[in-house]
């Protein structure tokens, strides 16, 4: 291997080295409750770690440590003194069989807060200790079991509240996302080896990495890193939900519009202005994608104080919103105008917000308006125009069935700096300068996908990744 290949491999090596550390340390047996807090008709306790059976068994009214893997047991776990705890199913997952990759336990115990805490207190005396948030996922990726984009695709698909929010992080769970990152990479690696080579024989003057195939390679991972980042805006939205504020004068229909949304009565309705004094914010679920309606209070002058305050909370929450719908009432003319002209100054002054126009009570009139979409929140007319205009702002030209989307800042963050460092080295490229500076770029656009996957980690990073995780998962 030439100088400068060794060294970017030693320095590889010296960061992932705490990683190595931690798995040759990691010998603690842990426990921990895996379902929620509190009463139910079952409780499970994991158990994992290389004593995970035989401390098990000698709680337990068999002998665990001999049994085959992903198979299930009944009997009496017991505490010290021998009295009778609970009867409890424990599954057996034998070492390199189970989500951690090591030797594990799960005991289905009746779902009783005091009988929960009574096991895990005796295990804890049988040699456990408590689990940290995260470290069964943790340990399953030092043990080679997930990759890191994979384990954070884990806390992703528990906290999923969506249809495409969990379809998000099953694809990255299964592995899609990291083989095509993994696959990049390597290529990028393999060029980067031959640049590297070259300035070994730089009297020689030979070249060994064909420029045009490097050039074209480069121009095609920047094309598709930079479609991943770009698609997290749509992959963050779909996580967190869709802010979405309807806004506009009193009675233009902004309440009737969100009641009209949801389906039921949920904001008051009057044809006194400044009936809604407050924000109303609630949720609806739309293809899979959930977005956060907020009704906010009719903005005007003159408002008396406790009205303006909540015309004050509108215009946060109109800064805040992703999406902003202006109502405008179709029996003014003077509304529709000005509500043409608040919709472009809110386009220009935020050019990252999805701003549309809805002429409402259009059943009040005889000719439909042309501008915005015309609806009728209290008839409903055309709310399922207004629906799938939501989602076209929101999804834009992404094909959620079929292409990767990212909803995790720390990859964003990594796809970003690839990008600037695959610019970077496509510019060196075009304009011949040195091969050490071409590999520089190179080489940290690999370091940056590899922190994507955790094919370059540090204990600063897993600590912070999985300190975010529930304890037991």
């Amino acid at each position: 291997m030439c100088r400068n290949a060794s060294g970017v491999l030693f320095g590889l090596a010296l960061t992932c080295f705490p990683i190595f550390a931690r798995m040759m340390g990691n010998q603690d047996t842990i426990c921990a409750l895996a379902t929620a807090n509190g009463v139910g008709a079952i409780g499970v306790i994991r158990v994992s770690g290389n004593e995970t059976l035989k401390i098990v068994s000698s709680i337990f009214s068999k002998d665990l440590t001999k049994k085959q893997s992903h198979t299930m047991h009944f009997g009496i776990v017991s505490n010290q003194s021998g009295e009778a705890i609970d009867e409890v199913l424990i599954a057996v997952f034998q070492q390199g069989k189970s989500f951690t990759g090591e030797e594990s336990a799960e005991i289905s115990c009746h779902g009783s807060p005091y009988v929960q805490q009574q096991i895990i207190q005796v295990l804890l005396s049988a040699g456990c200790r408590l689990a940290n948030p995260g470290e069964f996922t943790q340990r399953a990726f030092l043990n080679g079991k997930l990759d890191l984009s994979q384990a954070e695709a884990v806390a992703d698909l528990i906290a999923s509240q969506s249809k495409n929010a969990h379809n998000i992080a099953l694809k990255q769970l299964r592995g899609g996302f990291s083989s095509d990152l993994k696959d990049l990479r390597e290529k990028l690696i393999h060029f980067a080896s031959l640049v590297e080579l070259e300035l070994d024989f730089a009297e020689e003057d030979v070249e060994f990495a064909d420029r045009t195939e490097l050039k074209q390679l480069v121009k095609d991972v920047l094309k598709y890193v930079s479609r991943l980042a770009t698609s997290f805006e749509l992959g963050n939205a779909i996580k967190n939900g869709v802010p979405v504020a309807i806004v506009g004068a009193p009675n233009t229909g902004k309440s009737t519009l969100l009641n009209q949304l949801l389906g039921d009565d949920r904001a008051i309705v009057s044809d006194i202005a400044g009936t809604t004094r407050d924000v109303i914010e609630e949720t609806l679920n739309i293809e899979g994608i959930l977005f956060r309606l907020i009704d906010t209070a009719g903005i005007r002058d003159g408002a008396e104080e406790i009205e303006a305050m909540g015309i004050e909370r509108s215009k946060e929450k109109i800064e805040q919103a992703s999406v902003v719908l202006c109502l405008a009432d179709a029996t003014l003319e003077h509304s529709i105008q000005g509500v043409s002209d608040w919709k472009a100054e809110l386009q220009a002054n935020h050019p990252n917000k999805k701003v549309e126009m809805l002429v409402n009570k259009v059943d009040l009139i005889e000719k439909v308006p042309t501008e915005g979409i015309a609806i009728s929140a209290k008839q409903g007319a055309n709310v399922e125009e207004l629906k799938g205009w939501l989602v076209s702002a929101v999804t834009g030209d992404f094909d959620m069935a079929n292409e990767t989307i990212i909803s995790n800042a720390r990859h964003y963050g990594a796809l970003c700096n690839t990008a600037d460092a695959l610019e970077k080295a496509l510019n060196g490229l075009e304009t011949n300068v040195s091969a050490d500076w071409v590999a520089m770029d190179i080489r940290q656009a690999m370091f940056e996908l590899g922190t994507i996957t955790g094919d370059i980690s540090t204990d600063d990073l897993l600590g912070n990744i999985f300190s975010k995780f529930c304890i037991g998962k």
